[in-house]
């Protein structure tokens, strides 16, 4: 499988997989899942639109054999630092390795832009992705963030906080 920058034209795909893979029934088929927590899309296409006006964020894609997305990672630069989000895959490709290796071309990409730490945030409910997480090489910062509940990405069911993960690139 190809991981490549996106373009302005994925956008329909990229909001589609992102949010069958954290919200709806689809979600359901791999460990991803939103669901349970909060209601609603995880992302829209105005959203995604507009990661493509900002300099500093790219969208990495990964592709199937047949040029089909199945996986992708928001990555914005911030300083000396890379913020790494919405990484996804698709629920029927889940536990395959393939994070795995979006995750590694995501570091690959910090590096290439001489970024010494890649930062996350990860809903603390979501147990076994920040487990996930860990099992890569973040660590927990310490710093919580309120669940951005103006932002545009669900309702939650529930009280929810992010947690900010690092992983320090060498």
């Amino acid at each position: 499988m190809t991981i490549i920058k996106a373009i302005p034209s994925d956008v329909t795909e990229i909001t589609n997989l992102v949010n069958s893979a954290y919200r709806g029934e689809t979600s359901r088929l791999g460990w991803t899942s939103e669901d349970e927590l909060l209601d609603g899309p995880r992302i829209d296409e105005q959203t995604i639109k507009s990661f493509f006006d900002n300099e500093e964020v790219t969208i990495l894609k990964q592709l199937d054999d047949t040029g089909k997305i199945v996986g992708t990672v928001y990555l914005e630069i911030k300083g000396s630092k890379l913020y790494l989000g919405m990484l996804c895959v698709s629920p029927e490709l889940q536990n395959n390795r393939t994070g795995r290796a979006i995750l590694e071309e995501a570091e690959k990409y910090a590096k290439q832009h001489q970024c010494s730490v890649i930062m996350i945030t990860v809903l603390s409910a979501r147990i076994e992705l920040v487990n996930w997480y860990e099992r890569r090489g973040f660590v927990k910062s310490g710093e919580k963030h309120p669940f951005p509940a103006d932002a545009n990405v669900g309702t939650p069911k529930q009280f929810l906080e992010l947690i900010e993960m690092l992983k320090t690139i060498q």
